[in-house]
């Protein structure tokens, strides 16, 4: 691969073409004037849609080929292909709730309030062509728990905007079927163009260049071979498990855990790694009707069965007035793991904790860039048991849910889940895999902030962070559309 430009270097490298990744590399290179490197660990399939992979493309399935680690906890599921999680996620865009950008603001200034990020999610909102779940992509069974929701007196609201608790269709970054991924919204075939912008796939980001305080730079594994890329700026975009790893192997981070790890402590920045926050859920299994078998088999044999195309926004009992910590999503169709014999679906209702308590933490194994980091989410560890009182709750409301659906579909166990001990309900938790908070937004006097409102790296100059682990705490969402307007926001403060 030939890679323009290596003896004078870049103005910007970008490390990490995931959703932030191709925010920022787009947007910066707008000025012809600025040279810009954008390097992504995992492959760019090129602007061509018929290049990408079938199981990409497609928004009905949840892909698992371009990811870090193929078999790994599920929790720990990360995209590797430029275009990041956009390429392997649901396809799902929701907003947060005001409380959740009072915690923001609180932690990064004004620039993170609701009103300030307003233009930034709608210019998201535009350039992925996000658009509410048609009626035709609606099955039975999401029709049903659309008027389960009604019923039960959730209010009908737009997902995309933060409004109250209430029901309603996601925003979807599907066209017909097509997943519409970062790489194709903000990489088209004009951006690729710029003689500025250089797009290096296949890269594996191993360390940062720090001379004197002073980030110059990134030494990356290209094809297996070290190449060190120099730069005026590195702005570090490779998510919420891979960004402080890299700020880890660079020196930047816990001086106790770099020493352990025989890594040389440029600056001692505990916060890098910690504060880990991702949203807990349990789903509740059902039995589908044999009515409901024949017509989600309809669908899919016509080529329109998604898994859910709903969802409701609900408060538990801390949760603030106008406020929800809380997402019950029905679904119905294929296993997302696992399968069924022809003809047989799965069925349920996930309860999802939003804004958890509990913090788990990122580490790294050893130096070695090839080695996979110590990952614990450290799902319902808060000692006072919050986490896992709301989640009790939400399996109250998902099964209050599920038995004014008992047409389509019973229950599918003995005991609500909602009663289980504790050990059995930690057992089945799963993820929403919506990792953040692993290089938190926040004030420089703060031990667990790594960054400050604008993403700069507290005592290291020439270095951003503007991913979703720079989010202080996890929105009551889906975090693709926070972090779209976030990496925007940012882009607009790197351009001055």
């Amino acid at each position: 691969m030939k890679i323009p430009s290596l003896a004078s270097g870049y103005d910007v490298v970008v490390l990490g073409g995931g959703v932030a990744g191709c925010v920022l590399a787009a947007r910066l290179s707008e000025d012809p004037g600025r040279t810009v490197c954008l390097v992504e660990a995992g492959p760019d399939y090129g602007p061509r849609q018929q290049d990408w992979p079938g199981k990409i493309l497609d928004s009905r399935a949840l892909p698992r080929e371009d990811v870090w680690e193929r078999h790994t906890a599920f929790y720990r599921i990360r995209a590797r292909v430029l275009g990041g999680s956009s390429c392997i996620n649901g396809a799902w865009n929701t907003w947060g709730s005001h409380a959740d950008h009072a915690e923001w603001t609180h932690a990064g200034g004004a620039r993170w309030s609701a009103g300030a990020l307003e233009p930034y999610r709608l210019r998201a909102v535009e350039r992925m062509r996000l658009r509410t779940v048609p009626d035709p992509e609606l099955s039975d069974w999401a029709r049903a728990a659309l008027t389960a929701a009604r019923e039960l007196g959730y209010p009908e609201v737009d997902m995309g905007t933060p409004g109250p608790p209430g029901h309603g269709r996601p925003l979807l970054n599907s066209l017909d079927g097509l997943r519409w991924n970062a790489a194709f919204a903000y990489l088209d075939p004009a951006t690729r163009a710029r003689p500025n912008l250089t797009i290096i796939g296949g890269a594996l980001v191993d360390h940062l260049s720090v001379r004197a305080g002073r980030v110059t730079g990134a030494r990356v594994l290209l094809d297996g071979r070290p190449v060190t890329l120099a730069a005026g700026m590195c702005v570090l975009t490779a998510g919420t498990f891979g960004s402080p790893a890299v700020l880890l192997r660079s020196g930047i981070g816990p001086a106790a855990h770099l020493a352990e790890t025989g890594i040389r402590c440029v600056t001692d920045l505990p916060g890098v790694g910690a504060n880990l926050s991702d949203q807990p859920g349990v789903f509740v299994p059902l039995t589908p009707t044999d009515g409901l078998n024949r017509a989600l088999a309809a669908k899919e044999s016509a080529g329109e069965l998604y898994v859910s195309r709903m969802l409701i926004r609900a408060a538990g009992e801390f949760c603030p007035d106008g406020a929800w910590d809380l997402h019950l999503l029905p679904t119905a169709g294929p296993p997302l793991f696992g399968s069924l014999p022809p003809g047989q679906y799965e069925a349920g209702v996930s309860a999802f904790l939003m804004k958890p308590v509990s913090r788990g933490y990122v580490r790294l194994r050893s130096a070695d860039p090839l080695e996979p980091p110590a990952i614990d989410p450290g799902f319902l560890s808060d000692p006072a048991g919050r986490d896992l009182a709301v989640l009790r709750t939400g399996l109250r409301k998902a099964e209050a849910l599920a038995a004014v659906m008992k047409p389509l579909a019973g229950p599918a166990e003995a005991a609500p889940a909602h009663t289980l001990p504790d050990s059995r309900l930690r057992e089945r938790v799963g993820t929403y895999w919506h990792p953040v908070g692993t290089c938190a937004v926040g004030p420089a006097d703060d031990p667990r902030s790594v960054v400050d409102g604008e993403g700069a790296v507290h005592g290291v100059a020439g270095l951003r962070v503007a991913d979703a682990s720079i989010l202080p705490t996890v929105p009551a969402a889906n975090t693709q559309l926070p972090v779209l307007a976030v990496a925007e926001m940012l882009a607009d403060v790197l351009r001055g």
